[in-house]
């Protein structure tokens, strides 16, 4: 029987990391989202992003709700990251790994949520890698190392279901082990 009968997960990350895709992934019904016209071309060429928040929906098996909400990833909407982490039981943070500012993005995002719950569970999913090439997640490894900061990072594609709840369920065992009164049944 899980402590929570609804629970919150943020998933967080630079522009074009692929938090509205993750969430789409995964939702039980279409997310709402606010994603409008992009006019920050320059940045990243993508027709639209985020500018305040996706939230899509999960249930788990023992009735648990999970509720998925997406910060946007520019820097001029960051005030909406405390906003939205606030409540959360984790965070997932997506990162491009194409990005040469992959690093940096990681250094970022760990700190300003280190401030905002620094007990937060914290999961790192590396996007757009090659097979079989773990280059970027193994440099995302060092950085944490030296940050001082634990957390589990895996290879993703976030367009797809199983790699979505790998980083769900790899929050959730987190949350498990790190507050033993908290069960749940897998997605």
């Amino acid at each position: 029987m899980s402590v929570a009968s609804e629970l919150k997960i943020v998933f967080t990350g630079p522009m074009g990391a692929g938090k509205t895709t993750a969430i789409t992934a995964v939702s039980d019904f279409p997310p709402v989202s606010t994603e409008m016209s992009n006019n920050d071309q320059g940045s990243f060429a993508k027709e639209t992003t985020t500018v305040a928040l996706d939230l899509g929906q999960i249930g788990l098996g023992d009735g648990t709700v999970v509720r998925l909400y997406g910060t946007p990833g520019q820097e001029r909407f960051s005030f909406m990251w405390e906003i939205i982490g606030r409540g959360a039981m984790g965070v997932i943070l997506l990162l491009d790994g194409t990005s040469p500012s992959v690093l940096a993005d990681l250094q970022t995002y760990t700190e300003v949520f280190r401030r905002i719950a620094p007990e937060q569970p914290f999961v790192v999913g590396v996007g757009r890698t090659r097979p079989d090439d773990y280059t970027q997640v193994e440099a995302c490894m060092r950085l944490l190392e030296t940050l001082q900061f634990s957390a589990p990072i895996f290879s993703v594609d976030v367009r797809k279901r199983e790699d979505v709840l790998l980083l769900i369920e790899t929050l959730l065992a987190t949350l498990e082990v790190s507050q033993p009164e908290f069960e749940h049944e897998p997605a």
